[in-house]
């Protein structure tokens, strides 16, 4: 079913109402404020149509409806407007950098800082990625039934090892199999290197273990950047309490645990095989759209700064799936220009 003018209306007014309410909106509330002159039943009935499109929801057996992860995915790639900072945002942002710019290391932190301030999201910053760590040899041993040891050895002869949980059984043949699979595709290679034609043809060689092949190369890559020994400065990760969706203190204590773990912090930064750049290379992946459960009900925005066009560090930030796309864009986008023109201007 192709989206009417009408629906493509009630759809954006569902969402930017949510975005901003966290409430659920019926077709009252939408006749009053986004359509004059529509009657509400004409309203249920659109509202209807963009549910069983799976574009919306219904929450218990209230009339109220919310956007789905579906209904995100499609107003991110085909609703959303970029919109510039407010003054005073840009304002801020360009006096933090000028201020910082022959301090990288503090400049990072109050990056960070500024991110979570201006987004009222967790922050996570990278400082510049310069190493070009590789892969040497890759292992995965068993240790029962559902978890394998993950041992990766680097060019530079570190040996890291995790026990990675599977979500079904794998044997020993099945593992070997895999293991060599990913020495024959990955041994040689880069974090930059493993781009998504490399994991495409990873997911295909995976066949019916393709399911566990994301969450691999995750650690694998978080393996790499900690030999690289590249910081990661987070700030505002108390902000997700402020969100009614994490009220829920074991959700938040998942999220508050992954931050401080250096692996996990590295592995927003990895691979993600069906996130496309977007908005001037930032990534916007959704929900279920993330390798990792921690992350399965937030949305994580990401972008990388470069340098000569080469990726050379990251900024991102993780909330509720109901975000501010929009503003969250606008923000990435104004701080990854600010840190581009400060690098520039250290490296002459």
């Amino acid at each position: 079913m192709e989206l009417t003018d009408r629906k493509f209306k009630i759809l954006e007014a569902i969402v930017n109402d949510y975005i901003h309410t966290a409430e659920p909106i019926g077709s009252r509330t939408i006749a009053k404020k986004y359509g004059p002159g529509i009657s509400s039943a004409t309203i249920r009935n659109e509202m209807s149509d963009l549910e069983d499109l799976g574009l919306i929801s219904r929450l218990h057996s209230s009339s109220g409806r919310v956007p789905s992860q579906k209904g995100y995915r499609f107003y991110v790639d085909r609703m959303m407007r970029e919109r510039p900072l407010a003054g005073e945002e840009a304002l801020f942002l360009q006096g933090m950098i000028i201020q910082n710019i022959n301090q990288v290391e503090f400049m990072m932190q109050e990056t960070a800082k500024a991110l979570a301030r201006l987004t009222r999201c967790p922050a996570i910053v990278s400082e510049p990625y310069l190493k070009k760590t590789k892969v040497r040899h890759l292992q995965l041993v068993p240790v029962d039934e559902r978890a394998v040891l993950l041992v990766l050895v680097t060019d530079t002869k570190a040996v890291k090892s995790q026990v990675v949980t599977l979500p079904d059984a794998t044997g020993y043949d099945e593992l070997a199999r895999l293991s060599q699979t990913l020495n024959r595709h990955l041994v040689g290679k880069s974090v930059r290197e493993i781009d998504r034609p490399c994991i495409d043809i990873l997911l295909e060689s995976f066949g019916a273990c393709a399911h566990i092949l994301m969450p691999l190369l995750g650690i694998i890559a978080g393996m790499i950047q900690a030999e690289d020994d590249v910081r990661v400065f987070t700030s505002g990760v108390k902000n997700i309490l402020t969100f009614p969706e994490f009220s829920d203190r074991q959700k938040a204590d998942a999220i508050f645990q992954a931050l401080e773990e250096r692996e996990s912090l590295m592995s927003l930064f990895a691979p993600i095989s069906n996130a496309t750049p977007s908005y001037e290379g930032i990534q916007i992946v959704i929900g279920d759209e993330n390798n990792f459960e921690w992350l399965k009900d937030c949305s994580l925005v990401r972008a990388g700064y470069s340098i000569d066009n080469q990726s050379t560090g990251y900024i991102a930030i993780i909330g509720p799936t109901r975000m501010d796309y929009a503003h969250a864009v606008s923000v990435l986008t104004g701080i990854s220009q600010n840190i581009r023109q400060v690098i520039q201007a250290l490296s002459r």
